[in-house]
């Protein structure tokens, strides 16, 4: 089982930016679909970005476009989300998430998960 393990967040003022870490203990997931997913307090997940690993082809939510980017490091299996311009409701606990067969934005269809990391964004 692919096991994943998110670090990054923290405590940032509107305006700023954060870097989230999302590590993979497997070179499988260079075969996978990757995506990043955000849940905030009396909220349902919702779909931030995603990556297709092997060709690096990306999707994002309307929200965070032009703010968020999602990359990856084939070398370290880790994949990124950079988060600029952040602001008061980005706060929530992100995901990152992976799929051997699923490219979308349905957190259903991701078998695995990582244990999120808190995004706090004050204004």
């Amino acid at each position: 089982q692919v096991q994943l393990v998110e670090s990054g967040g923290g405590l940032v003022q509107a305006g700023g930016s954060l870097r989230l870490s999302c590590a993979a203990s497997t070179r499988t997931i260079s075969r996978s679909y990757m995506a990043w997913f955000r849940q905030a307090p009396g909220k349902e997940r919702e779909f931030v970005a995603r990556i297709r690993w092997s060709v690096s082809v990306t999707e994002y939510a309307d929200f965070v476009k032009g703010r968020f980017t999602i990359s990856r490091d084939n070398a370290k299996n880790t994949v990124y989300l950079q988060m600029n311009s952040l602001k008061p409701e980005d706060t929530a606990i992100y995901y990152c998430a992976a799929s051997l067969n699923y490219y979308g934005d349905l957190p259903a269809r991701y078998p695995y998960w990582g244990q999120g990391t808190q995004v706090t964004v004050s204004s």
